[in-house]
């Protein structure tokens, strides 16, 4: 059975960030052979939301929401485990980010993502983009009036 963890940056505990950093590794750099900084420092910031659904066996999707500045929410980071895929997980994820959260939200999609996001009221917007060679799209969602 799965759960759903949710932490600030400087709440999580070294064994949740190393999982957390292993599954990225595992999926971004090794999987989609892209070598690029991962740890890139903003994992501990005290505006960072981490959200992941592990079970026994480890972390299976995670997805982290920073701060950006003039109160943007950047979503970043969604991945899924291979073995996990194809059950929603990222799905699940983003619901909980957004749940309750009326601000303006940004990311960066893997192109064949976009159904996903948007899904969650999420647009694209500009042209599609190379990012360590694998296509991209920026996506927006606006702030909900309430």
């Amino acid at each position: 059975m799965s759960t759903l963890f949710t932490a600030a940056g400087p709440d999580l505990t070294a064994a949740q960030l190393y999982a957390v950093l292993r599954l990225r590794c595992d999926v971004f750099v090794v999987e989609q052979e892209c070598a690029y900084p991962e740890v890139d420092g903003r994992d501990l910031l005290p505006g960072t939301r981490h959200l992941w659904i592990g079970s026994e066996e480890g972390v299976d999707a995670y997805l982290r929401v920073l701060a950006e500045p003039g109160g943007v929410g950047r979503i970043g980071r969604v991945v899924t485990a291979k073995s996990a895929r194809g059950r929603g997980l990222a799905g699940e994820l983003m619901a909980a980010a957004l749940d309750g959260a009326p601000g303006e939200f940004v990311l960066d999609a893997q192109t064949y993502a976009q159904g996903l996001y948007a899904r969650y009221g999420f647009v694209a917007e500009g042209g599609e983009f190379l990012d360590d060679g694998i296509p991209h799209i920026t996506m927006r969602r606006p702030a909900i009036a309430g």
